[in-house]
């Protein structure tokens, strides 16, 4: 996927810390008639989508909660 160009946006628009709930990869992966792990596959590659961007925004602070009390 190719990159889009970031925007110019007004000084203090960007938050310092972003926090991310990721969930429902498996139940991605089951719409598509997927094995599991394609959905897991899909949201490492949808991180660094995510951290590239973050990075590039200046954002100083990524937090990316993974664990899902489902698969407790």
């Amino acid at each position: 996927m190719a990159a889009r160009p970031v925007p110019d946006l007004p000084a203090g628009t960007i938050p310092r810390h972003v926090a991310i709930i990721m969930d429902g990869n498996g139940r991605w992966a089951k719409k598509r008639f997927l094995p599991r792990i394609a959905g897991h596959k899909q949201g490492v590659e949808s991180v660094r989508r995510i951290a590239r961007a973050a990075r590039k925004l200046g954002i100083e602070v990524l937090t990316l909660y993974a664990f899902s009390s489902e698969n407790w």
